[in-house]
């Protein structure tokens, strides 16, 4: 069976972009050209790969190509960077889309310093999402690598521990004195508020099963931006796990107290990305090793991403 690269940009394109008509803009081609593609590689395939809903998705068969379809694309673009060669067919550029499944606190703190030097050789896709729920991303193919509390690799990819980050209960004084005037206790973790950045984040809720030892049900305020669960936290919604990484300005001003010295999570994370040989790939890789080197620390070390599946110090 032979594959057109061209059919498989499309389906990549459409599951990408939600639409057909999405679809043909970005490859410069009518829809109607898009939909003959499909329809050639359904046919060539002899399986349905498109479920064309709004937005658009992959069938399990699907997934399979549009996972080819995106290492196509970067031992592609790799090829043409070696050679030196400009851009042919309905490749509108060399730049190598890059896509990445990161967590939101490693964004916000040490991710992105380490991806801005390659910012002018690659277009990055980051896919914000917890680190317990990327090996779904790394094995349908809608991202290549990503930043995960999984050590167990992902099948099709290697898996290299970058460090650990370390979170702690914090509050603002004054929420503080209000619902700890004599510390920390079962008692006054069952009525405090917390601050939960979603609904898959449950730093919070491991560390009360660890304070209590028994399930406890306190009101809870969902903030979904790292930065601004870091401001509610700051202001007295509730209290919260906050990030070492996020955290040391706030001790330095006394904005943010530690309301349980001893009440820190480890989360340790590791970096998956797909067993290719890419050189684009292997850069993003190395830069991002070496920025984890600097800002991640082994569970013993005081150091600091988001969360689920800390491990006690």
């Amino acid at each position: 069976m032979h594959l057109d690269p061209s059919q498989l940009r499309a389906l990549r394109s459409v599951v990408d972009e939600g639409t057909l008509e999405a679809a043909a803009r970005v490859l410069h081609v009518t829809p109607s050209a898009v939909s003959q593609r499909l329809k050639a590689l359904e046919t060539a395939t002899g399986r349905v790969l498109l479920v064309r809903s709004k937005p658009a998705r992959a069938t399990a068969s699907g997934e399979v190509l549009v996972r080819l379809a995106r290492q196509l694309d970067l031992l592609s673009s790799d090829a043409l960077d070696e050679l030196g060669a400009e851009p042919v067919g309905d490749r509108p550029d060399r730049s190598s889309t890059v896509a990445l499944a990161v967590n939101a606190d490693s964004l916000a703190t040490w991710l992105l310093p380490a991806l801005a030097p390659l910012a002018e050789s690659f277009c990055f896709d980051l896919r914000v999402v917890d680190q317990d729920h990327t090996s779904a991303l790394l094995r349908d193919g809608t991202v290549m690598a990503a930043v995960t509390s999984q050590a167990q690799a992902v099948p099709g990819c290697r898996s290299t521990r970058l460090g650990a980050m370390r979170y702690r209960p914090m509050a603002s004084p004054g929420f503080a004195r209000r619902w700890f005037p004599d510390g920390v206790s079962a008692a006054a973790l069952a009525h405090a508020p917390n601050v939960e950045f979603d609904r898959t984040d449950e730093l919070q809720q491991r560390y009360l099963r660890r304070r209590t030892r028994t399930a406890v049900s306190p009101p809870v305020h969902h903030v979904p931006s790292s930065g601004d669960f870091l401001r509610a936290v700051r202001l007295g919604f509730g209290w919260g796990m906050v990030p070492d990484l996020e955290s040391a300005a706030d001790e330095l001003a006394g904005t943010l107290v530690v309301i349980d010295p001893r009440g820190h999570l480890d989360v340790v994370l590791h970096w998956q990305q797909w067993r290719l040989r890419s050189a684009s790939l292997d850069r993003v890789a190395d830069a991002v090793l070496l920025a984890a080197r600097e800002h991640l620390g082994p569970v013993q070390r005081r150091r600091p991403a988001r969360r689920r599946e800390p491990s006690q110090a």
